[in-house]
């Protein structure tokens, strides 16, 4: 390996040179004191992607240990540490000016969840960071000088400075949430729970597009009826509300917390970091968001269970379409969710199709029963639980005809939830809903599905890329995914590994196999061999990936434009 200051010379004998000629700079170099650098890939100019390094730390300049290993979660949680560290140090460092990304300094940081990503390594001898960083320009001139201050000092001080802030004590206190929240995520399954909220959680976020809590939000409480108190190995005693398997209604008037509740538990999928105001509050990790998406794309979905056949005798067992309604978008939304294996779901008034949600006895003696083709979902949402094992979550402000299928009715009053259970249930006896129960047919679970690669191969880019435009937007052949109303993906590095994992599906689907035969086998080769063993710069820089769910990556296999 060659030492740094060969760098430092061949850069600054590079300078005002023509920009192109930093591609021979790729390559390993090592410190005095054991850090190594590697360049994997040089940017062809400074205004396109930024060039692609790792930093190699011994492990014996960190605080880590042995047993800080010890659990896939722990890890995880390293990862999100260590990754975090480095892109403090990052900001701190003083920028070095130039054209374009010149002195761009940038490692994957992660938000308040902790997710398995690829910014961090940990290896037998050492912590690797994968940054990337934009290489000093005047124009196209090579800025040689800049450029090895950059490289050669700054880089390599970053990740000092980052290791030196992760001391013995934040390593110990992140692994030991990450403990306490395994262990109540393990409590939540024993007691025959789909959800947990500690009590003095702080839900609020502090505005619509931060995802830091809000200042002076008011802690939430358990309702007596339905706390329960769970020992865990390092927080000792935490005292919070459990949700039962079954049907939940969360009500309440509008601005009160409802909603903020919801959006807490499609979030409890993940476990997060300390200080987040959410980090004891857990949910079935298969838990799915489901809204009315109009006009996303649907193919060969069965939604039968809830829709029959439409105007013009258009089957709904095999359904498809390129602009589907919010009823229909709906249905699909559960039909996939099922076939994602799908334990609990999430539903919140204001972003369903009020048809898919309600018809009521007025509107029943209107229009008969053979002019509906849709049963509404409070009519499939007991079968749902007692024939499929599925338990649903609904905010509902505006229909009281679900106080009948609710197991548990809990009311929000200015933040602060209440069980107001005996209460709908006295008012569902004294004023019968009257409304006629249509049979509905059984609910397939669509396992069987295809996996659609000749369809996909026709649209398929010239270059057989799926890319990642931000966290909601993939683009794919001449068209666009869009994965806005996909409301459990929390990072965009989390999409950007979606791209990569369709791409892998589609290049390595077996003939005849189904959708999720694939998907398990994807997600079996990460569990064996990492998530950047999918990267098409493995072994070297992975890129700046983030773990999606399996349902996440349904999800964005269920949005592509198949059949328009």
């Amino acid at each position: 390996m060659k030492h740094m200051n060969e760098l430092k010379k061949k850069l600054e004998h590079l300078d005002r040179q023509s920009y192109a000629k930093l591609k021979q700079i790729a390559g390993s170099y090592e410190t005095a004191d054991g850090i190594e650098l590697a360049v994997d890939y040089v940017q062809g100019d400074p205004f396109a992607a930024p060039s692609r390094v790792r930093i190699k730390v011994p492990l014996k300049m960190t605080a880590l240990q042995e047993e800080d290993f010890s659990t896939l979660s722990r890890t995880i949680s390293l990862k999100h540490l260590f990754s975090k560290a480095c892109s403090d140090a990052a900001k701190n460092q003083k920028s070095v000016s130039g054209t374009g990304k010149s002195g761009m300094i940038m490692i994957d940081a992660p938000g308040p969840e902790v997710i398995d990503r690829t910014s961090v390594s940990f290896q037998p001898d050492a912590v690797e960071f994968r940054l990337s960083t934009g290489l000093p320009a005047s124009g196209r001139k090579i800025l040689g000088i800049k450029a090895a201050e950059l490289l050669t000092e700054q880089l390599p001080e970053t990740a000092r400075n980052a290791i030196s802030s992760v001391t013995r004590e934040k390593i110990q206190d992140a692994i030991h949430l990450q403990d306490d929240q395994d262990e109540g995520r393990r409590h939540l399954a024993a007691l025959g729970g789909c959800a947990f909220i500690a009590d003095d959680s702080i839900l609020p976020r502090a505005s619509g597009i931060s995802a830091k809590p809000m200042k002076h939000a008011v802690p939430f409480i358990s309702p007596a009826s339905q706390a329960i108190e769970l020992d865990l190995p390092h927080r000792g005693k935490v005292r919070g509300m459990l949700i039962k398997k079954g049907v939940t209604l969360i009500a309440g008037g509008g601005y009160h917390g409802k909603s903020t509740l919801l959006q807490a538990l499609e979030r409890g999928v993940y476990n997060h970091e300390a200080e987040d105001g959410r980090e004891l509050v857990w949910t079935d990790e298969t838990a799915v968001k489901i809204r009315a998406e109009d006009r996303r794309s649907v193919w060969n979905v069965d939604i039968s269970a809830f829709i029959n056949t439409l105007p013009g005798n258009k089957e709904t067992t095999n359904f498809s379409t390129e602009d589907a309604s919010g009823s229909t978008s709906q249905a699909a939304n559960i039909a996939e969710a099922m076939q994602a294996s799908s334990r609990l779901f999430l539903i919140d008034e204001d972003t369903s199709a009020t048809n898919f949600m309600i018809r009521d006895s007025r509107m029943q003696q209107l229009v008969s029963p053979d002019k509906e083709p849709i049963t509404p979902f409070v009519d499939r949402i007991r079968p749902l639980y007692e024939e499929n094992g599925i338990s649903s979550i609904l905010v509902l402000g505006g229909s009281g005809d679900y106080f009948e299928p609710a197991d548990h009715v809990i009311v929000m009053d200015e933040y602060v939830p209440f069980d107001r259970t005996n209460e709908a249930k006295a008012i569902a006896a004294s004023f019968p809903a009257d409304r006629f129960h249509p049979e509905g047919r059984g609910f397939p679970v669509n396992t069987s599905r295809p996996f659609p690669a000749n369809a996909m191969k026709k649209r398929w880019h010239p270059k057989k890329k799926i890319q990642a435009k931000g966290k909601n937007t993939l683009l794919f052949g001449k068209g666009t995914v869009d994965l806005h109303n996909v409301e459990q993906l929390v990072s965009p590095s989390q999409t950007e590994a979606l791209a990569q994992m369709m791409i892998w599906c589609v290049q390595n689907c077996r003939s005849g196999e189904s959708l999720s035969a694939v998907i398990d086998r994807l997600y079996k080769t990460m569990e064996q061999e990492g998530l950047e063993s999918i990267s098409p710069f493995y072994p070297k820089h992975p890129g700046n990936t983030a773990l999606p769910r399996k349902h996440e990556l349904y999800a964005a296999f269920n949005r592509i434009p198949l059949y328009g």
